[in-house]
């Protein structure tokens, strides 16, 4: 299957994308981590990329969509994929589907991860990150420390990320709403949108998700 993966921030897409192409055996192809690769790597958008970064500028659109054209050209990705983080406005959406008509290719379906933008605001900001280890994170309400502001792994101090504040949570969601939500009608229109509540555990979350794209897959 090829899918596109949105939600708001804070919906859990990385997490539900790592399970879902595990469990349809495609590869999970992330922005984020195509960005990190090539500039890593040194290839000549890693470099382009990273010249806009450091200038603190947006990455055009151009640059996104030849990572991501590249990464889809892979043997693995011949059976489909799972998009996360692209496209991220209707520019990339249209750019995405002219790329596919080019290999005789369409999207078989759009999960859309539904969460409340109170709950948003609440998992990303009662998140606390450990100073001296930052893959140790905990919640204020779901995963709280034993001793506040303790790290219970190393005994680290806790902190708040500043882009994890409830004002530039707010502020991301905007963007959100201006920039990516507009592709949720783009492909309703084409009749690829699937859309699951993103509230639960996890692994509710994840099985919700493949029930839905298995009724999506049988009514096409």
């Amino acid at each position: 299957m090829r899918i596109v993966l949105v939600g708001p921030p804070g919906a859990g897409k990385g997490t539900q994308a790592a399970y879902l192409a595990e469990n349809l055996s495609i590869p999970h192809i992330s922005t984020g981590d195509l960005f990190r690769a090539n500039i890593s790597q040194g290839t000549d958008l890693g470099r382009q990329a990273k010249s806009y970064m450091d200038a603190g500028e947006l990455v055009p659109d151009e640059v996104t969509i030849g990572m991501a054209k590249e990464r889809m050209g892979r043997p693995d990705a011949v059976g489909g994929f799972l998009l996360d983080g692209f496209p991220r406005n209707v520019s990339q959406a249209e750019a995405l589907d002219a790329m596919l008509k080019s290999e005789g290719m369409t999207l078989d379906a759009v999960l859309d991860l539904e969460v409340p933008e109170d709950e948003v605001v609440k998992r990303i900001a009662g998140r606390r990150i450990c100073r001296n280890d930052s893959s140790h994170v905990f919640h204020v309400a779901y995963q709280p420390p034993k001793q506040e502001g303790v790290c219970d792994v190393c005994g680290g101090d806790l902190y708040q990320r500043d882009d994890d504040s409830e004002s530039t949570v707010r502020k991301r969601l905007e963007v959100y709403h201006t920039q990516t939500e507009p592709i949720i009608d783009y492909y309703r229109g084409q009749g690829l949108v699937v859309t699951i509540t993103a509230l639960g555990p996890v692994t509710e979350v994840t099985q919700r998700a493949m029930e839905a794209l298995d009724k999506d897959k049988a009514k096409g």
